[in-house]
């Protein structure tokens, strides 16, 4: 089951102790900080499964600190809350990433349904981080030739088109095929595509 954790960073004590009730009441677990500089500090920033941050805050503003979580490469989505009047700088945080933003004074229900689906992006997220880095550890682990067979694999050419392109013969293929498939430990060709795809590798242009 993915972490429930959500983090709250707010400089008004009353709001973040209202966003703790309504989400503890829910079964969410609730970190807060009453500054972007603590939370980024703390390592519960690796584990959470979303962010709840106002866009108005002294010394790293929301926005600054969405900033900063890219920067270091943490994909955790944000929920940006903000005062009447900043729904433009919501609106920059959203195009920068934000999964959504609230203007106060927001309702409770609303808040919860945009934490639920920050919670569905964080569990998509990962599970697709996941996938990426399972792919280019397998296929470091491949010859230069599998190499050149995987991107023939997944520009969709039969063995015969790719024994023609590589001059080699279809069996030599089939060898290939075999160890790449054991590399990357597909269960099928759909399967070897699927993770190729995912760390990147592009079909080679085809003999003229």
């Amino acid at each position: 089951m993915p972490d429930r954790t959500v983090l709250l960073v707010d400089d008004d004590a009353a709001v973040r102790d209202s966003l703790r009730a309504l989400l503890e009441a829910e079964g969410y677990a609730v970190r807060d900080f009453d500054s972007s500089k603590k939370l980024l500090a703390d390592p519960v920033l690796m584990r959470a499964a979303c962010l709840i941050t106002d866009i108005r805050m002294p010394e790293m503003d929301g926005l600054a600190l969405q900033e900063e979580l890219a920067g270091r490469k943490i994909g955790l989505p944000v929920i940006v809350i903000t005062g009447h009047g900043d729904v433009p700088l919501a609106v920059r945080a959203m195009r920068a990433g934000a999964v959504d933003f609230l203007e106060k004074p927001f309702d409770d229900e609303l808040l919860l349904a945009s934490v639920k689906r920050a919670l569905a992006v964080s569990v998509q997220s990962r599970s697709q981080a996941s996938l990426v880095q399972i792919a280019e550890q397998h296929i470091g682990l491949l010859t230069a030739r599998e190499r050149q067979v995987l991107e023939q694999l997944v520009a969709g050419r039969p063995n015969k088109v790719i024994a023609y392109e590589l001059d080699i013969s279809p069996r030599t293929v089939e060898i290939h095929r075999a160890h790449l498939m054991e590399k990357m430990q597909a269960k099928s060709l759909s399967d070897l595509v699927r993770m190729a795809l995912a760390a990147g590798i592009e079909p080679p242009p085809k003999k003229a």
